[in-house]
């Protein structure tokens, strides 16, 4: 499985005069959730390079074990100083994506034409997207079909109340929970700080830090099954599966198949009473290697 994160490259807290960027916390659980789980990760920002961390995201009482974890391998150090450039990204290279959150995406990735464009390329090709904390409001300008991707859908994000807490509603270019809403999204949150995550269908979104690994977890599982339900319609399409002559051969022969001894080939390949005489019986069905047998039932006009 290939996954893209993909991180701000802002490091400016609007008029503040303060640094921002990505929540430390909101790349390494997802990053380890995946990397655990033998993904390939490509990092990507708009700038390319090493995104900026937001420096309050790394103050000792906002530590973690994912955080622990990153500042003691230098492979994950590495991929993060050496992100791609966003723009030389395309989405069909890519299973999914995988938005971190801090206050930076307010200002990039939420206006960016690469970023929309991106996120818009991912959902319109039936893969799943997931986006945490404030990097939902990357959402705000990606359409679907002509609406706001989030319009009827259940969604979650760094909350009012949360913002409020950290004294930055003033701040913010937006707030996530009022665009949301104001896109037509049913905004769902729940008590300030607390893990929270949404699946709706493809859209999988986290409200805060604490909701990543809950976050990049569903869009795992999401993205087995899209895997899986895209090889169940594979077989349905038309053209993709068994002509009507194998279709029917295949029928005839499970209808015709007697239950009883079972012949066996060298590699303990096992035949039905059904295909040794459909071989004429004289040949020992242990000569024939699985694809032998098929190869002569094919020849005798048995098999499609």
């Amino acid at each position: 499985m290939q996954i893209l994160m993909v991180l701000t490259s802002h490091d400016k807290l609007g008029n503040t005069g303060r640094p921002t960027g990505f929540w430390l916390e909101e790349f390494a659980a997802p990053y380890f959730v995946f990397r655990d789980a033998g993904v390939d990760l490509t990092l990507a920002s708009p700038k390319g390079g090493q995104p900026p961390i937001d420096p309050k995201s790394d103050l000792p009482e906002n530590q973690t074990p994912a955080m622990a974890r990153f500042k003691q391998d230098p492979l994950a150090q590495k991929a993060l100083a050496n992100t791609v450039n966003l723009a030389g990204v395309r989405a069909e290279d890519y299973d999914t994506v995988f938005y971190p959150g801090g206050h930076g995406p307010m200002w990039d990735l939420a206006e960016s034409p690469v970023s929309i464009a991106l996120l818009e390329s991912f959902y319109n090709s039936g893969k799943p997207i997931a986006l945490v904390c404030h990097a939902p409001g990357a959402l705000r300008h990606v359409k679907f079909e002509g609406a706001p991707l989030v319009k009827g859908r259940r969604v979650s994000g760094f909350t009012n109340e949360e913002e409020e807490e950290v004294q930055l509603t003033r701040v913010v270019p937006f707030l996530v929970e009022d665009e949301m809403k104001r896109l037509g999204a049913i905004f769902e949150k729940v008590p300030n700080w607390q893990p929270f995550s949404i699946t709706d269908g493809r859209l999988i979104t986290g409200q805060n830090p604490a909701s990543s690994t809950s976050a990049a977890r569903a869009l795992l599982k999401r993205r087995r099954v899209a895997r899986q339900n895209r090889a169940h319609r594979h077989l349905e399409e038309p053209g993709t599966g068994p002509s009507p002559r194998q279709a029917a051969q295949r029928r005839g022969r499970r209808a015709g198949r007697p239950q009883g001894a079972r012949g066996r080939t060298a590699s303990g390949f096992r035949l039905s009473d059904r295909i040794v005489s459909l071989l004429g019986g004289a040949a020992r069905p242990q000569r024939f290697c699985p694809r032998a047998v098929w190869r002569e039932l094919h020849y005798r006009g048995v098999a499609g």
